[in-house]
C-alpha cells in the first residue's frame, strides 16, 4: 500500500514523502495515530500541489538572497567602540554587527549566521561573512573607529 506522510516517521521516511508499506503497517500503526494518509489520486494531487508551492517558495527565497548579496557585498559597515589608541575595550561580537546592518542597512540578520574573524580587538577594517542561505553567503566590509 502507498501512503503519504504526515510527520517524519523513523526508518521510514520523512514528511510528504511517498512511501510504500505493508496494508498491516498503515492500517494498524499510521493510520491510526495520524502519521500517514492513504496515497489516493486526491491525495497525490495535494501532495504534488504542495512540493510545487514549497519548490516556488524555495526559489524565491533564494532569488532575495541574492540580491540581498549583491547590496551586502558592496557596503561598509561602521562601528564606533570605545578603547585607547589602538586596542579596544572588549571586542566586537556579531550581535553588534548585526544591529549595525539592521540600523545602517535595514537587513535584519542573525547574529549566529555571522562569522566573524578570529577577534576583533582593534581598530581597522574587517571582513565578515553573512549567511544569506545555504550556499549563498555574503562577504561585508566591516570598519571598526573610535568613539567620538
Amino acid at each position: 500500500m502507498e501512503v503519504i506522510l504526515l510527520s517524519d516517521v523513523k526508518a521510514l521516511g520523512k514528511k510528504n514523502q511517498l512511501v510504500k508499506v505493508s496494508d498491516g503497517y498503515a492500517r494498524n500503526f499510521l493510520f491510526p495515530k495520524k502519521l500517514a494518509v492513504e496515497a489516493n489520486s486526491v491525495n497525490k494531487n495535494v501532495l504534488e500541489q504542495h512540493n510545487a508551492a514549497e519548490a516556488h517558495r524555495k526559489a524565491e527565497e533564494k532569488k532575495q538572497a541574492l540580491e540581498q548579496k549583491a547590496v551586502l557585498e558592496k557596503t561598509t559597515v561602521t562601528i564606533k567602540a570605545k578603547g585607547s589608541q589602538a586596542k579596544l575595550f572588549g571586542a566586537v561580537t556579531g550581535k553588534e554587527v548585526a544591529e549595525a546592518l539592521s540600523s545602517q542597512m535595514g537587513f535584519d540578520v542573525d547574529k549566529k549566521k555571522i562569522s566573524m574573524p578570529d577577534s576583533v580587538k582593534n581598530y581597522g577594517e574587517y571582513t565578515v561573512e553573512v549567511k544569506l542561505y545555504p550556499e549563498i553567503s555574503a562577504k561585508v566590509q566591516l570598519k571598526v573607529v573610535p568613539m567620538e
